[in-house]
């Protein structure tokens, strides 16, 4: 299963990366970010969107994947109103986690079956013995929200040619897998019952902000 742990993962080398970022920001109070800059202290440095710009213009090799997904992801969901950084933790770690082979079509990393169209993921949901049950649900979140959010111009294409859902379809859908997941015990015993209640009552927002993150990535890569 995903975890909300995009924080977790930074490295010593992320740090660092931060800090160098910070020191290039007008206007920024170095002596008080070598006092604070650790992994505990990092929330409200990366809150400042001119780091954020900073840190995406450092040389190569750059921040780790959970430091880049979550700094994007971060400042993406605070433009949407999302201000729980948990939320962003989870969001980056599902970027990172489907940034893998064929893992966005698997509800774990290790799974026998792969899912390419909803109508299979749902006819999964519907036979399911009940642990297997949480983890599609949750799958079906997440799914809908990494389509829709980095893939809306597929959707929308998709629609017009032959006459498919439209992202309104992915987003009723991603509400309805983490409103049931979170009202789940399996959820309770991960820890991310809020997360998935905070993913299901703000789907739309978190849509937007990863279509916001596609593009950022975008205009970095070109």
């Amino acid at each position: 299963m995903i975890a909300a742990d995009a924080r977790m993962r930074f490295t010593q080398e992320d740090l660092e990366l931060v800090r160098s970022a910070l020191a290039h920001v007008e206007g920024s109070d170095l002596t008080r970010a070598d006092r604070t800059l650790s992994r505990s202290g990092m929330d409200e440095v990366l809150d400042w969107a001119p780091v954020v710009d900073a840190l995406l213009a450092s040389p190569m090799p750059g921040p780790s994947v959970s430091l880049l997904f979550y700094a994007l992801v971060r400042q993406a969901l605070l433009a949407e109103g999302v201000s729980e950084r948990r939320m962003a933790d989870y969001c980056a770690a599902l970027l990172r986690e489907f940034g893998e082979r064929r893992r966005a079509f698997r509800i774990a990393s290790v799974d026998d079956r792969e899912h390419y169209f909803m109508v299979d993921l749902l006819a999964d949901l519907a036979s399911a013995d009940p642990a297997r049950q949480y983890r599609l649900l949750v799958h079906l979140g997440n799914h809908t929200l990494w389509l829709g959010g980095f893939f809306p111009d597929r959707i929308e294409a998709q629609r017009m040619r032959r006459g498919a859902p439209d992202l309104s379809y992915y987003e009723a859908l991603g509400h309805r897998g983490y409103a049931a997941a979170s009202d789940h015990a399996l959820a309770e015993r991960a820890g991310l019952t809020d997360v998935y209640r905070i993913a299901a009552d703000r789907f739309p927002a978190l849509r937007a902000a990863l279509t916001s993150v596609r593009n950022r990535l975008a205009l970095r890569a070109a």
